[in-house]
């Protein structure tokens, strides 16, 4: 049975008129929504050509590699791609106490930052990419003055690496296989954090909080709390934040940067560094697409992309071509299905939930315009 790869996605409207006449058009259209949506999975070598050639508009995923500088027509959006955290193995003859183990992290984190091609430095788990990033930006100051300020240890440390970029941020003779390791660099995938944690229920996606860059920093950081106490703060401002238990805006920020400063406030496990994820798109007049809308948090697979993209070549409506680099794996179905990566993008084209995830921000936005009277009449 062959894998099926190919998805065409019709978007039709029906009018009931009792006469129709030919030579006027529409004089208001609604949205630039394409009435079909093509998506196909295509591997990331494909991928350059195809849209050169504009047999596709845009590509959706993270593994295109373009040899030449692309050209004009080529359009690229950057969004978070990874984080890359350290973590210190506690057997380790090295950790000691809390000044050793933080030894071995600023020696491994300079090492990374000599070696950083591919990774941007950046020692604190919530990153400019995130809506709330703001509120941390000198916590996150003072993280970097923290590990790469002051010069390491002179010491040589065993490194478990798995994957093409970790292995990359280490020198080669440091990097172990076997259970004997100091510390151990790791690669998270955002679309992993995020798909973990998430819940998915007839085109709702949840929690609330989701996209939020404290919720993502507990998720990668708190089974790493040094001690009891430290675990005991990061579980009562949790459950502050979740249950809404603040009376202000200013309180629930503050109960954020003091969760997030417990969860950074040791060694044992430090996000380092993130990744930038590029994905690409046609922009060549008159074949390619414009008015781009997309996340800084899931880039091209958002529903804001399908909600504002528009086909050049057609005043209205047409037919967009997508390419994605994985796959369909997950079950098909509008209760807890479409899961994966195209099972996402088909559920943004196809479902309409009262809110959507608002680009560049932590929070939701209506996906409908509406007309709400700010006063009462009387």
């Amino acid at each position: 049975m062959k894998r099926l790869l190919l998805l065409a996605v019709p978007i039709v409207a029906a009018i009931a008129v009792a006469l129709a006449r030919a030579g006027h058009e529409f004089p208001i259209y609604p949205s630039y929504y394409p009435h079909e949506i093509r998506i196909e999975s295509i591997t990331p070598e494909r991928a350059p050509a195809l849209l050169r050639e504009g047999k596709i508009h845009a590509y959706i995923g993270s593994g295109v590699s373009m040899r030449d500088a692309p050209p004009e027509s080529i359009g690229v959006v950057e969004s978070l791609g990874s984080f890359v955290r350290v973590r210190v193995n506690p057997a380790s003859p090295r950790v000691k106490d809390d000044a050793s183990t933080c030894s071995v992290v600023q020696t491994l984190v300079h090492e990374m930052a000599a070696r950083g091609k591919g990774m941007t430095m950046h020692p604190y788990p919530i990153t400019p990419f995130h809506g709330d990033y703001l509120y941390h930006a000198d916590l996150a100051d003072a993280a970097a003055k923290r590990f790469v300020g002051d010069s390491p240890s002179a010491q040589r440390l065993k490194v478990r690496a798995i994957g093409t970029l970790p292995r990359s941020l280490v020198r080669r003779d440091w990097i172990t296989q076997g259970a004997d390791w100091d510390a151990a660099i790791e690669e998270v995938p955002l679309a992993e954090l995020i798909g973990s944690a998430a819940t998915q229920l007839n085109g709702w996606l949840g929690p609330p909080w989701l996209r939020t860059g404290w919720f993502q920093a507990t998720k990668l950081l708190e089974s790493s709390a040094d001690d009891s106490p430290a675990q005991e703060r990061v579980r009562t401002d949790l459950r502050r934040l979740e249950t809404r238990a603040y009376a202000n805006a200013m309180e629930r920020i503050n109960i954020e940067r003091e969760l997030v400063t417990s969860l950074t406030a040791g060694c044992r496990a430090i996000v380092v560094g993130y990744t930038v994820k590029r994905e690409y798109l046609t922009t060549e007049y008159s074949a390619g697409v414009e008015n781009i809308g997309f996340d800084s948090l899931t880039g091209l697979n958002s529903p804001i992309f399908l909600r504002t993209v528009k086909l050049k070549d057609f005043p209205w409506n047409g037919w967009l071509s997508l390419g994605i680099e994985a796959p369909p794996t997950a079950a098909w179905n509008p209760v807890a299905g479409f899961t994966d990566d195209f099972g996402r993008l088909m559920w943004a084209a196809i479902g309409d939930p009262a809110l959507i995830p608002s680009p560049n921000d932590a929070g939701w936005m209506l996906n409908r315009i509406s007309d709400v009277q700010a006063t009462p009449q009387p």
